[in-house]
């Protein structure tokens, strides 16, 4: 190879690692990273915790809020378990002519994730429902606020207040009566 090409190579991957540098530096965490959740709160879960296995706790706390939610709204004459089209399963439970959702949070790296929400409202749309997606926590949903733009969006106080609405059960009041109530024992 040409010392000439080594070169020019070389430049170009040094602007590469400057670029990644950059990008890097200007990275900021949320502020919601450091903060416990109502989940969290009921198991003793600290924002120290969290961050030693994040994958884990999101998946995780995400399956629970999917749980707690389709349980209290399972009661209903109108409710629905999840819709399945194809291999797909688009929403985690209907009522009437709501097709819900619910997302614990969305990470930035869901992109894969976040493109299939925007065919998902299409199907949903397409059997009747208005797609519908309940976020627990707040943070970091630039991205999927574009990529749920066909949904009707509640996040926070807005999923519970949907959810109450909906089922007439204060889920919220729950989860609060809940904290540090089950206590995570290692």
């Amino acid at each position: 190879m040409e010392i000439n090409t080594m070169s020019m190579i070389d430049e170009q991957l040094i602007d590469l690692m400057k670029r990644y540098q950059l990008s890097f530096n200007h990275k900021r965490h949320s502020e919601f990273n450091n903060e416990n959740d109502i989940l969290m709160n009921a198991f003793g879960i600290s924002p120290e915790l969290k961050r030693q296995n994040p994958q884990y706790w999101g998946r995780e706390l995400g399956m629970l809020w999917q749980l707690l939610v389709i349980n209290s709204c399972s009661h209903l004459e109108a409710f629905k378990p999840a819709l399945k089209i194809g291999n797909d399963e688009p929403c985690d439970l209907r009522i009437d002519q709501y097709a819900i959702d619910t997302k614990y949070r969305v990470g930035s790296g869901d992109s894969g994730t976040l493109k299939k929400f925007r065919l998902y409202a299409n199907l949903l749309k397409e059997q009747g429902y208005e797609p519908v997606v309940l976020f627990l926590r707040e943070d970091n949903l630039i991205h999927a606020e574009r990529a749920f733009s066909d949904w009707i969006i509640y996040k926070g106080q807005e999923s519970f207040d949907f959810i109450k609405q909906i089922s007439g059960y204060d889920l919220k009041n729950f989860l609060e009566q809940a904290a540090f109530q089950y206590q995570i024992i290692r």
